[in-house]
C-alpha cells in the first residue's frame, strides 16, 4: 500500500516486472524465527469480538488524497471498531470489505494499525494469513514509520510485507519504498512469488529486518532481499527508526482497481491467523 499513487498505464507492468515474480514451488514450513530471536509482541486473536483495542487502532475514512495525506483513490470507507468490517472469531481476525454506502463510497472495510500502541526498529515480523479472492480486492500487510524522521512519504520509508491484488490472484508481492527507490520514479525495489493460491489457504508472510538488510519470506523461504548499500543515507535506507504494522483490505483504487472491480466478489474477506514480532535477545 502506498500514499497518493499517480500511476500511468505502464504502472502495472512496472509493478509486476520489477518484482521479478518467482514462479517456483515453495514448500510449506513451520514457523521458525531466526536463532537468538525472542517473541516481543503478538496477537493470536484469541478473544472474540472486536480486535484488541490495546493493540490496534484504526485509520478512518477514505484517505482523501492530497488533503489527508493517505489513500489511493480506493472505493471503500474505512470504519472504526465496526464488527461488520473487523472481527475476531475462532482464533482469527477477519477484515471484511462489504457493499455499504458510507462517506460517499459504495463499500466499507477496515484498516488496523499498531500506531501509538507498538512499534519496532529491526526484528522478524511474521503473519499467517489468507488473502481474499475477486477482481478489485487489494489486501496488504505493511509497515510505516511511527514518526516521519526523514520527511513525508516516501522520505521516511515504507515496507510492504505483503500485497495481493485480485487481478493477479496467483501472486503475492513484497516491496520497499524510499525517496531513492519508489514507484513514482520507477525505481521501487521488490520481489514476488507466483503460481500459488494464497486465497485458498493460509500461508506465512515474514520479513527479517536487520541494520544491514531486509529479507522477505513466503512460507519460510526468502524470495527477495533488500540490502543497505555502502554509504547509504536516508534517501536509500530510512529503515533505522521504529515502524508500526498495518493490516487492511481495500476495494479498487489505483492498483487494486486497475483491471476493474467485480461487484459479485463482495463481501470479500482477508483473514489473519496471527501477527508476531521477534527481536534479538539482549545478552
Amino acid at each position: 500500500m502506498n500514499y497518493i499513487l499517480k500511476p500511468d498505464k505502464r504502472f502495472i507492468l512496472r509493478h509486476l516486472t520489477l518484482y521479478s515474480v518467482l514462479c517456483t514451488f515453495l514448500l510449506f514450513s513451520i514457523s521458525k524465527p531466526p536463532q537468538k530471536y525472542k517473541l516481543v509482541w503478538s496477537d493470536e486473536f484469541s478473544e472474540e469480538g472486536l480486535p484488541d483495542a490495546s493493540k490496534w487502532t484504526y485509520d478512518v475514512g477514505d484517505g482523501c488524497p492530497r488533503i489527508c495525506g493517505w489513500g489511493n483513490n480506493e472505493w471503500q470507507y474505512y470504519t472504526k471498531a465496526d464488527i461488520d468490517n473487523a472481527s475476531v472469531k475462532d482464533g482469527k481476525l477477519t477484515i471484511q470489505a462489504r457493499p455499504e454506502k458510507m462517506g460517499g463510497k459504495d463499500y466499507t472495510s477496515a484498516r488496523l494499525l499498531t500506531r501509538e500502541r507498538a512499534s519496532w526498529k529491526y526484528g522478524y515480523f511474521e503473519m499467517r494469513a489468507k488473502t481474499p479472492a475477486g477482481l478489485g480486492t487489494w489486501s496488504a500487510i505493511w509497515l510505516l514509520p511511527e514518526k516521519n524522521n526523514y520527511g513525508e512519504w516516501p522520505g521516511s520509508g515504507e515496507i510492504d510485507l505483503l500485497e495481493h491484488v485480485g487481478f493477479a490472484q496467483d501472486s503475492i508481492f513484497g516491496t520497499v519504498h524510499t525517496e531513492a527507490f519508489n514507484h513514482m520514479i520507477g525505481t521501487q525495489k521488490g520481489g514476488g512469488v507466483g503460481k500459488i493460491k494464497p486465497h485458498e489457504d493460509y500461508h506465512l508472510y515474514a520479513i527479517d529486518w536487520t541494520p544491514e538488510k531486509m529479507d522477505f519470506l513466503f512460507d519460510g523461504k526468502i524470495y527477495f532481499t533488500f540490502y543497505k548499500e555502502a554509504m547509504a543515507d536516508s534517501k536509500q535506507w530510512p529503515f533505522d527508526q521504529p515502524f508500526h504494522i498495518i493490516l487492511n483490505l481495500a476495494v479498487g483504487g489505483n492498483l487494486g482497481g486497475r483491471m476493474g472491480v467485480d461487484a459479485s466478489a463482495f463481501p470479500a474477506r482477508f483473514s489473519i491467523d496471527y501477527v508476531r514480532v521477534y527481536q534479538k535477545k539482549i545478552k
